[in-house]
């Protein structure tokens, strides 16, 4: 038997890139079922659409860089940027939203760090910031969850709403998402946080429409099954779970202890971590390996420090929620995290 001697890293796993990224587009299958199920086909939409738009950029800016475009799009990494992206946007979002959002992941946040390995912060969470300061009305209009729309939007009418803003009806997305009985179309932690600074009390805010069952109507689903799917990826050790679990202890713990010294002046612990991304930022989103910590000890400073500055910005901040910024703040804490808990050398 031949004895090869090869300088670091040794890795243990005999997993490609391709088929780490595959996995994690394949995990987050549950979740994208729940986000049609109980918002309709505008999220399905927005991600075949930002597929073929991030297969196509990706390609054009290794073209543009006279590398071959097979070399990049065989990674699948252009692909879980898109899911990303598509599915933390509002289902009805124009397409041209999308369209920008992927420019700036692709081209700005990924190639001109040098391509993949290279980005110092997550590509799909630079597009959402992006976009969300650049475009706060559609990065914010989400319609109800089917239950609470006086009826469902048709594949063709969510088809046409997205790529030319009505539908076939001639109704604008904004007529669609109030709906005859003029229902509140904010999510939960949105709702919730501006019946705060309108004078409620928490008790008044929860007694909104969107606020039945545990976290907000659909939403605790949604949060359910990207758990789910975070659990398959720590148990085919796709991701560790360091970064997940002290991103979630980090937000309930913190939401506990302001629930119980300000009552009524927090969201429970319950809602910030059933609803809006905070699964989908735990599993799929702040365990991104090149822009994550990559010390054990590091990971769970990062996955905490995250998780603290998602219950500061969704109390105090002006965005109902704030993983996306989190994420990006925690990205800008690596270099630091790592250098302070990297293991000592043997023999010291």
């Amino acid at each position: 038997m031949a004895f090869f001697i090869a300088s670091s890293p040794h890795a243990h796993s005999r997993r490609s890139t391709p088929d780490l990224m595959k996995w994690v587009a394949l995990c987050a299958l549950p979740g994208l079922f729940a986000q049609t199920y109980f918002f309709g086909w505008g999220t399905l939409i927005q991600l075949v659409f930002a597929i073929l738009l991030s297969l196509a950029l990706e390609a054009g800016v290794m073209k543009m860089r006279k590398r071959p475009p097979m070399l990049a799009l065989r990674d699948n990494s252009a692909i879980v940027t898109a899911w990303l992206l598509a599915i933390a946007i509002p289902p009805l979002s124009p397409w041209w939203i999308v369209a920008i959002g992927l420019v700036f992941a692709i081209v700005v946040a990924k190639h001109l760090y040098g391509g993949i390995g290279q980005n110092l912060f997550n590509p799909a969470m630079v597009a959402y910031v992006v976009l969300l300061i650049s475009f706060p009305v559609q990065m914010t209009s989400w319609i109800a969850p089917t239950e609470l729309q006086p009826s469902t939007i048709p594949f063709s009418d969510a088809v046409s709403l997205i790529f030319t803003g009505f539908n076939l009806d001639g109704l604008s997305l904004q007529q669609v998402r109030t709906g005859i009985d003029g229902l509140t179309m904010a999510t939960p932690l949105d709702a919730f946080k501006t019946a705060l600074h309108s004078g409620n009390t928490a008790a008044e805010a929860l007694s909104q429409p969107q606020f039945s069952g545990l976290a907000g109507l659909g939403w605790e689903w949604v949060n359910l099954a990207y758990l789910a799917g975070g659990l398959l990826l720590i148990k085919m050790r796709i991701i560790n779970w360091h970064i997940p679990i002290s991103f979630i202890v980090s937000l309930f713990i913190i939401s506990i202890l302001f629930s119980l010294f300000t009552p009524g002046e927090t969201a429970s612990p319950l809602i910030h971590i059933l609803s809006g991304a905070t699964m989908l930022g735990a599993f799929f989103i702040a365990t991104d390996p090149v822009s994550a910590s990559t010390t054990v000890k590091g990971r769970l400073i990062f996955g905490a420090f995250i998780g603290a500055m998602i219950f500061i910005i969704r109390t105090w901040g002006g965005f109902p929620d704030g993983v996306a910024f989190a994420v990006l703040l925690g990205n800008m804490c690596v270099p630091l995290i790592d250098y302070y808990t990297k293991p000592r050398t043997y023999g010291h």
